[in-house]
């Protein structure tokens, strides 16, 4: 059999696609009528909010570095990464709701932060954009398409400031990808990430700490061992 491998971000965009028809079609009927296997083991592509294939391909290959999939969790795309990533630049975080961008914006020191007037929505399309022109121009594809050892070594690359994008920071891009890695590892599964409670379980995290007020003293000292509760559990 010949061997047939479909880009990433030509999945995503299918997938994306795929979902937005299908939820425009299916009645609730037939969704009920689908395949009960098929639910329990893949999830439902999600149309993406703002994100376009090639972003959502770039990170779903950064997060998969970042996680990828092993014997204590699946790999970060099969977490919600890329969906978590999603919904939060599609909101009032991504269109910079609770930032100041009236300027004068000056050359600042790593230690006080964030310094240019994009949002996040458009400082993680500009990152985006910058690592791959750098994946293309030394290795010859862009990021998503590059082999995993060669991912791994440009992220490293970047997070100790060996890489050099035009006009554009690596390593607080880096840092803003990882910080994303992780707030959507770890949050609650209501937000898009964190699927099926996936770290919780991995580190035994038995989610909303209020649902346990009543059982806190029995397990005092101990390891807990109580299925995760997250928001949407009680909606």
């Amino acid at each position: 059999m010949a061997d047939i491998t479909i880009p990433r971000r030509d999945f995503l965009k299918g997938a994306g696609m795929a979902g937005a028809s299908a939820a425009a079609a299916m009645t609730g009927q037939e969704a009920l009528a689908q395949t009960p296997a098929v639910q329990k083991t893949q999830a439902p592509p999600e149309a993406l909010l703002t994100l376009t294939a090639t972003e959502a391909a770039f990170l779903s290959a950064a997060y998969d570095t970042f996680i990828p999939a092993d014997q204590f969790s699946p790999s970060g795309t099969d977490c919600g990464l890329v969906t978590f990533c999603d919904r939060q630049l599609a909101g009032a975080y991504g269109n910079g709701a609770r930032l100041y961008r009236s300027g004068p914006f000056l050359q600042g020191k790593p230690e006080q932060g964030y310094q240019l007037p994009l949002t996040p929505r458009e400082y993680f399309g500009a990152g985006i954009k910058a690592a791959n022109a750098y994946a293309k121009k030394t290795y010859g594809k862009e990021f998503d398409r590059l082999a995993p050892a060669d991912r791994d070594a440009m992220l490293k690359d970047m997070d100790a400031g060996k890489a050099q994008f035009d006009g554009f920071g690596a390593k607080p891009f880096l840092e803003a990808l990882y910080t994303s890695a992780m707030e959507g590892f770890f949050a609650d599964p209501i937000h898009g990430g964190n699927r099926d409670k996936a770290s919780w379980k991995m580190i035994g995290y038995p989610g909303l700490p209020a649902t346990y007020a009543r059982t806190a003293e029995q397990y005092r000292g101990k390891k807990v061992d109580l299925k995760p509760q997250s928001i949407q559990d009680f909606i």
